[in-house]
């Protein structure tokens, strides 16, 4: 495969400025690693978080994006798993110590010296990128690069969301409908949930996009379900939600936050968490939790609802993930 020198890429140089198309000389992969050449990569709220300053320890200058799929242009030394040719997907996880205590015992989510793909090392909003190769999922097939790229994310994140949520819930609340929760309801509903949609307020768009996805119902966040729901997902950054999502739970119900960033949670009187609620937060993935979702996801099968920018607009699909402009999820489609 031709190799160029350089390549296009999107770059933030400081927080609260807007990405820069630059031209970069193409990064040459070390040991373990694979260097990739991009055709998609999604758009994610931590995107946001990161361009705004809320995450606040950023690689920088950086590349961002951290739903890419690419397939392996070349490898560095000891790097065997994949073939130059195979396409692959690198979500967020990029790498891990492998020794910590949290790695040890399979809970590498945890990791006490992570570094995160489009945060600590540059990502996929450009035309190459360089990527752990114990790190990267192999993708199912049927899936195109567009609709393969929310899957990393959204789906990766959501699924684990979803998870935490625990057995017996038959009545399930997800709470911000965008990319990860328009793939976790089509999980939810396939494994026989009733699934209660909340939007922002006047949000009729998501709202009738959450029906035709199969929801039972669909109103705003001000609004009460129907019934009591035995769990609830947050996707939405709003600590309040996570209040309202208490109140609406019945008893042992379990708000997860599937975020990783948000807004102050207000106080609360403790009977709304008593009769063993619980509220609890997801971190991050592992490398198990891709597996399990890539191999689920054709069974469903999953469909992701894509809105394409090219890669010299990536920051016109940040702004418009941040102003509720579409659907489901954002894509930048970097190989044309």
């Amino acid at each position: 495969m031709d190799i160029p020198k350089k390549m296009r890429a999107m770059v933030l140089e400081t927080p609260g400025k807007a990405m820069r198309l630059h031209a970069l000389a193409v990064p040459r992969p070390g040991p373990s690693q694979v260097l990739l050449q991009v055709h998609a990569c999604g758009v994610c709220h931590t995107d946001l978080h990161i361009v705004d300053g809320e995450l606040d320890r950023p690689k920088l200058p950086l590349v961002l994006g951290h739903q890419i799929v690419g397939t392996v242009a070349a490898a560095g030394e000891g790097a065997r798993r994949f073939p130059v040719g195979m396409r692959v997907g690198v979500p967020w996880l990029g790498s891990t110590d492998g020794t910590c205590r949290y790695c040890r015992s399979g809970r590498e989510n945890l990791c006490e010296h992570p570094q995160f793909t489009g945060y600590d090392l540059d990502g996929g909003f450009a035309e190459y990128t360089l990527a752990d190769e114990h790190f990267c999922l192999p993708l199912p097939e049927g899936y195109g690069d567009l609709d393969a790229a929310p899957l990393l994310c959204a789906g990766l994140i959501g699924y684990r969301t979803y998870r935490m949520a625990g057995e017996h819930v038959e009545t399930l609340g997800i709470y911000g409908f965008g990319a990860a929760a328009h793939i976790v309801a089509q999980v939810a509903k396939y494994e026989g949930k009733r699934i209660y949609a909340f939007t922002r307020p006047g949000d009729t768009a998501a709202q009738q996009f959450a029906l035709r996805l199969g929801a039972a119902w669909a109103g705003d966040s001000t609004q009460t379900p129907p019934e009591l729901l035995d769990a609830a997902l947050v996707f939405a950054p709003i600590g309040a939600l996570m209040v309202a999502a208490l109140q609406a739970t019945a008893r042992g119900g379990v708000v997860v936050s599937g975020g990783i960033h948000m807004s102050d949670i207000p106080s609360f009187p403790y009977h709304l968490l008593w009769e063993e609620r619980v509220l609890r937060s997801v971190a991050n993935l592992t490398r198990r939790d891709g597996e399990e979702f890539l191999a689920l996801a054709p069974r469903v099968p999953v469909k992701t609802d894509v809105t394409v920018f090219p890669l010299e607009q990536a920051g016109e699909a940040l702004q418009q993930l941040r102003d509720g402009k579409f659907t489901g999820a954002a894509v930048v489609k970097v190989k044309s």
